[in-house]
């Protein structure tokens, strides 16, 4: 089974990336900035060493030249005491040493002096030569001293970045949250929208980036409303027309059941009577079902459902079904902003459902709360749970073999669904150990 791959946020994204793409920028400019600094650091050096050199020897030339030429290396005595940097030693012609500063290591001067720049492992020298190259200085400052310092300096610029870029990328995610906010008004306004709402999206101060969007999805929208409403148009049409054919084909069949004499003629006659009028309720079930998934089902106020109530019970008393009808209501008013016809509607299929599916000749239990909860209860065999999820599909029976078009409760689950609400299915009825329940939250 393949993995769920989790959707890539595009607000981490440009915070991840704009985050890794400033510290690397950071990066590169230190390192450029220590190279530029060791480069720069190392002429500094380089210009004291030859400075250096030059200043001392003219005086040591004067003072060897004054000297005993048979006495041993001379140590220059410290002034003060110091950490001494830089040391040099003075050679003549043959390469003796005549005379070095007093912290100076023999052992850095080695090599075979010559004139210029040199390093080696451990140091950076200088050498200058006097008086027709029979005296030669050489100065020399250790390599760590050069680290050391060019070391310090990077620190110094590392500093105030260890603290800027914390804040830098502080404000990078400040950025893109700010810079993504019209991304979360536009996702908000699309998933507000009801399935029923297909209206032209209109969030405002989009960046011209996300504009084509809005207006991609507003035509995509229009286009679907119009499919939409166009098929809905064609059922209401289709239902509507369907019904003085229907009405007029079974007034003519009634009158020829009534001529016909007993017998083949008579049955087929009113074979057709028992079609006519499954295809009359049919036709009333997408008329109901277009009044549900068209326009809103909800009114501007909310009003009493109690009187709505009231008048489906007697279309059923006076349909000869009333006596199979326990209704139980408030004496104070239940108030709902589901339209009266659309809950007038929601009503009549519960119920008919109820008395063709319930069981033969048991009461059917109508019960509207005060809280606005519709309860339609009715006896029968409990429904397994998959065809009970089955149930509010169209034309969905579940096995049934009781006349229906399987049309109703797909019919109460659209006008639920539009009032903000669902139609909650169970069996066994509450309280029960068999029946049927449908329940609706009104309030």
């Amino acid at each position: 089974m393949s993995r769920k791959v989790r959707p890539r946020s595009l607000r981490r994204d440009l915070a991840l990336g704009l985050a890794l793409g400033l510290t690397g920028l950071w990066l590169v400019g230190i390192l450029g900035a220590g190279l530029t600094l060791r480069h720069e650091i190392g002429e500094v050096f380089d210009s004291a060493l030859q400075e250096t050199a030059e200043r001392i020897l003219p005086l040591a030339v004067i003072e060897l030249l004054a000297a005993d030429p048979e006495r041993p290396a001379q140590r220059i005595s410290p002034v003060g005491p110091h950490q001494e940097y830089l040391t040099y030693a003075v050679r003549d012609r043959d390469g003796a040493i005549l005379m070095y500063s007093h912290d100076a290591d023999l052992a850095t001067f080695a090599d075979a002096p010559r004139e210029g720049f040199r390093t080696t492992a451990t140091h950076r020298l200088f050498g200058r030569s006097a008086v027709s190259g029979e005296y030669l200085i050489e100065v020399a400052e250790p390599l760590d001293h050069r680290r050391e310092s060019v070391w310090n300096a990077v620190q110094a610029l590392l500093a105030p970045v260890l603290i800027l870029l914390p804040l830098s990328l502080l404000g990078v995610a400040w950025f893109t949250r700010r810079s993504l906010r019209p991304v979360e008004a536009l996702s908000q306004e699309v998933r507000a929208r009801s399935a029923a709402d297909l209206g032209a999206l209109a969030t405002k101060g989009l960046p011209v980036e996300l504009v084509p969007i809005r207006e991609a999805v507003n035509r995509l929208m229009a286009r679907l409303a119009r499919a939409i409403s166009a098929e809905r148009s064609f059922t209401a049409n289709a239902a509507h027309e369907l019904r003085t054919p229907v009405a007029a084909s079974l007034a003519q069949t009634q009158r020829l059941i009534a001529e016909a004499p007993e017998g083949p003629l008579r049955d087929r006659a009113r074979t057709v009577e028992a079609e006519l009028k499954r295809l009359g309720r049919l036709s009333e079930k997408l008329l109901h079902l277009s009044r549900a998934e068209g326009g809103s089902v909800l009114a501007d106020a909310p009003h009493d459902l109690g009187p709505v109530l009231a008048l489906v019970v007697q279309d059923f008393q006076r349909a000869g079904s009333g006596a199979r009808l326990m209704v139980s209501a408030p004496d104070t008013p239940v108030l709902s902003r589901m339209d009266a016809d659309a809950f007038a509607i929601l009503l009549r299929n519960l119920i008919e459902n109820a008395l063709s599916h319930g069981t033969a000749g048991a009461a059917v239990e109508v019960t509207l709360h005060r809280n606005g909860l519709l309860a339609v209860v009715n006896a029968c065999a409990v429904v397994p749970p998959d065809a009970l999820a089955r149930l509010t599909t169209r034309f969905e029976r579940a096995g049934a073999r009781n006349e229906g078009s399987g049309l109703g409760l797909a019919i109460v689950a659209s006008i639920a669904k539009g009032a903000g609400t669902v139609l909650e299915l169970q069996s066994p009825a509450p309280g029960r150990a068999d029946g049927f329940a449908a329940l609706v939250r009104l309030g």
